[in-house]
Formats: structure tokens, sequence, C-alpha cells
């Protein structure tokens, strides 16, 4: 009798496969407010590389992606009036062509949702009727809606991967906190009912095409792909 697949089990959202609820108990967004605010802590949480700012603005407290040099008791501007230093959050039509920013509204008042991880910034390239062009960390230029805020400088915890995991241990507790497979096994080494991919002696490769009808966790490797063999 077989047995359901890894990326089946996945998809169903056991606690084996689901990250701890604890490592997002903290929400990062943008006060509904404009004002000057005051930094009264930083933490660091699982759920993100980055450490966080708890920042106050008259009786609102939120928190925010911490960025490179910002430290506590630092005071910072918010709204279309802030002067374009470190630290402060801006609409991104009051920021000057060249500077780096991150934690990128993609929506007016949603909260940021792009560029987020520690050590990363995007860089406002234009200003053009449609809105603002800004450069993503993956060479992307992306036209964003004029209103939308960020954050300006660089995320920090920019050496977070120049330390070493050392022991094993300390790998597995950063991948369990994040909900993610760890350690993660080659197809073509396991079974023949634990993946497509497996069975056989040695690395026999299998095709990676899947069957266009195949079930839902069998739709492994490259799906109904266009074409498939070397680009020349």
């Amino acid at each position: 009798m077989g047995k359901s697949l890894t990326q089946q089990k996945r998809g169903k959202g056991s606690p084996t496969y689901r990250a701890r609820a604890k490592g997002y108990k903290i929400r990062v967004s943008y006060p509904s407010s404009e004002g000057q605010g005051k930094v009264l802590k930083l933490i660091s949480i699982a759920g993100f590389s980055a450490p966080l700012a708890m920042i106050k603005l008259d009786r609102e407290i939120f928190f925010n992606i911490a960025n490179e040099g910002l430290f506590e008791s630092q005071e910072i501007q918010i709204g279309k009036n802030a002067e374009a230093k470190s630290g402060n959050i801006l609409p991104l039509v009051n920021i000057p062509t060249g500077t780096l920013i991150y934690n990128i509204e993609t929506v007016p008042g949603l909260g940021g949702k792009l560029v987020r991880s520690s050590g990363i910034s995007a860089k406002v390239i234009k200003k053009i009727i449609e809105g603002v062009v800004v450069a993503l960390p993956s060479k992307e230029e992306k036209v964003m809606n004029n209103n939308c805020r960020a954050t300006i400088g660089v995320a920090a915890g920019s050496g977070r991967v120049d330390k070493p995991f050392v022991k094993a241990g300390k790998r597995w507790h950063l991948m369990k906190a994040r909900g993610k497979l760890y350690p993660r096994t080659s197809p073509v080494k396991m079974n023949a009912v634990c993946h497509p991919f497996g069975g056989g002696r040695g690395k026999r490769i299998k095709s990676k095409i899947a069957k266009r009808n195949a079930p839902p966790g069998a739709k492994v490797g490259l799906i109904r792909p266009s074409r498939t063999g070397r680009h020349r």
C-alpha cells in the first residue's frame, strides 16, 4: 500500500508543516496618522529575519522593520512632511530619486508588503505620470502608486547569512519556527511510494514532466511546459 506524498502532506497543513503562531504574533504595519514617533524598543522574533522596532506615535503603538543604524529612543517622522532621512516613513512621491527604501506598500494604506527581508533595499528610480518607478532587489522595475508609503534606508540585519549555523540543531530550530521542510531529501533518492521520481537503482532520473491529468500532489517537476530540452 502506498502512502501520501510529502507535498500532499504539506498541502493538508498538519502541525508538522505549519509555522508556530508565536513567530507571527506581531503584525508589521504603518500607522493611520502622521507626526513624530519615538522608538520604544528593538525586538527580535522568529517569524521575521530582520529586527522589529516598536514605535509610539501619539497614543498609537505600531511595529515596523528596523533600519540599519536605528536605536532605541530615536525620534522618527511619519507622513508627507517628513524629512527624507533614514528611518522616516514617507509616501513614495515625496521621496527623492535615488533614495534607498524598504518595506514598501503595494496599495496605499495596506501596510508594507515588498522588500522586508534583512539587509535588502529598493531604490526610487524616477517619477512618471503613472506613479513612481522603484527598482526592487531582483532588478525588476515596478511602477507604484504615488501614495504608497515606504521606510527610508536599508533593512537591518544585513550580516545574518554570514554567520554559520555550526550545529545542525540550530538550523533545525530555525526551520521549525518558520514551518519549513527540513531536512530536504532529494526526490530521486526516495522510494517509489514516497515520490514520483523515486525508485530504481541509483540515480536514473525519470521524466520531470507531470501528466496532464495527474492528481494534486503528483503534479511535480515541469508542469505542462511550453517546451523542453536545452535552449540554444
